[in-house]
């Protein structure tokens, strides 16, 4: 699709639009050292930027909406089964159609358009939300419904996941990269926060079935945002993209990470922080023994939310960290950070310093996300950037699920404590000895 100008502002005329090599971006004239309280702030640079601002205003939108999807499906999966495996076998229904079309679609980002599949994919997504609310309001009562079109919804999100994250390299320049997905983060951690909460206050007074009518129809602003952003074609000639959205793509994609040293190991940080760290699984079992004396809703309330709170309080701070240049080593040190962190939570018999504990968890867990999503879009250059993102979908995805299982079994061998405190450990030495081992995250620059 060629550029429609009708639709650009004055301010559009020095983004990316077409092209055959990597773009480069004007120097923002704000970039002069920040004093005072500004030091501290969230770097906000990349929202002078009107494409950008549109991109991130857009995932707004989608980070409170699609927590109202997320709380209403798992809720009425529970109404009409009354049984909580059916609610864990939901979510591993749209596990495998999210690894699959993540990575296809991380090849596809690379070989079209990623402004029109971005169109397409939030088009589908409230498209399938719409459908939620249809079945919920005729009262269809069916898990096997929901189930597919929870699949149905996962798909389109593994399609739409990568373009989104691949473009934003396109839409300001590499050294605003940190500081654009500080406040990428920042906005999707508010959602995990606000969502819930929103969805638990609105079921009572609109009822659940609405809760997807309000995501569809908040998904229409969504696809506006997207409608608006400059064209995003590839930046590889026709030739050289053709036919890299198979298994051929896919394949060079991993080829790619297994020869890019500071890739490949910043995956495995965040393998190794999720999977050894991540408590979730263990929430409930510490809520109704370890900290049933505080009350227990209260007490489960408080853990899930207190890594997003402490990442959303990282977020609005990042003007301390953006800045950085060494990536890599931001990374090594934010994953022992959260070692650290959880470790000392699974020591914690108070749930005030529990809580604490985690909501500083939350914090390095923002820092190494920001970081590691800056190294992904800087160190790859635009024609494996959506096939990155895809890979990178799957593991943040895919490492948590994988702990609640680790996390799960050894809670119930060893006691949940026991459990949490050394896989805190385990993350903190797991990294250190990968650092030390192989250095070449350690020493990666922004500038190298």
């Amino acid at each position: 699709m060629g550029v429609d100008t009708s639709r650009s502002s004055a301010d559009d005329n020095a983004e990316p639009r077409t092209g055959t090599e990597e773009p480069s971006l004007p120097a923002d004239p704000g970039n002069g050292p920040r004093r005072g309280w500004r030091r501290w702030a969230m770097d906000t640079r990349p929202l002078r930027r009107p494409a950008y601002r549109r991109l991130w205003s857009s995932t707004i939108v989608t980070a409170v909406g699609s927590q109202l999807t997320a709380v209403a499906v798992p809720k009425q999966i529970y109404d009409i089964t009354g049984s909580s495996a059916w609610v864990g076998y939901a979510s591993f229904a749209g596990l495998l159609p999210l690894v699959v079309f993540a990575l296809w679609g991380g090849a596809i980002a690379d070989t079209v358009d990623r402004r029109k599949l971005l169109l397409v994919t939030n088009t589908g997504i409230a498209v399938t939300s719409l459908l939620f609310w249809i079945q919920a309001v005729t009262g269809l009562g069916s898990v096997a419904v929901l189930m597919v079109l929870l699949a149905v919804q996962q798909a389109f999100f593994g399609l739409n996941s990568p373009a989104r994250q691949a473009s934003i390299a396109r839409l300001v320049p590499k050294e605003e990269l940190a500081a654009a997905n500080a406040l990428g983060s920042t906005v999707m951690q508010t959602g995990l926060v606000a969502g819930p909460l929103l969805a638990g206050a609105l079921i009572p007074v609109v009822g659940l079935a609405e809760l997807y009518l309000i995501d569809a129809v908040a998904l229409c602003a969504t696809v506006w945002a997207v409608y608006r952003l400059p064209a995003l074609p590839p930046l590889a000639t026709a030739t050289a993209a053709a036919g890299r959205a198979g298994l051929k793509g896919i394949a060079e994609g991993f080829r790619y990470i297994s020869l890019n040293q500071v890739l490949l190991l910043s995956f495995l940080a965040d393998i190794i922080a999720m999977v050894f760290g991540m408590p979730r699984a263990l929430f409930p079992q510490l809520a109704s023994q370890t900290y049933a004396p505080y009350g227990e809703g209260l007490a489960l309330g408080l853990l899930f939310a207190a890594v997003p709170i402490g990442a959303v309080l990282g977020g609005l701070m990042s003007g301390t960290f953006s800045r950085a240049r060494r990536h890599g080593l931001m990374v090594i040190v934010a994953v022992v950070a959260w070692g650290v962190a959880i470790t000392g939570f699974g020591l914690s018999a108070n749930l005030w310093v529990a809580v604490a504990f985690l909501a500083a968890a939350g914090v390095a867990d923002m820092v190494s996300m920001v970081f590691r999503g800056a190294i992904l879009l800087s160190a790859v250059t635009d024609e494996l950037r959506g096939r990155m993102q895809g890979v990178f979908t799957v593991v943040v995805a895919g490492g948590p699920r994988l702990a609640d299982v680790l996390h799960g079994t050894a809670g119930s061998a060893l006691g949940a404590r026991t459990a949490v405190a050394g896989g805190g450990l385990l993350v903190v030495v797991s990294m250190l000895v990968l650092a030390a081992a192989m250095p070449a995250l350690r020493r990666y620059s922004a500038t190298t």
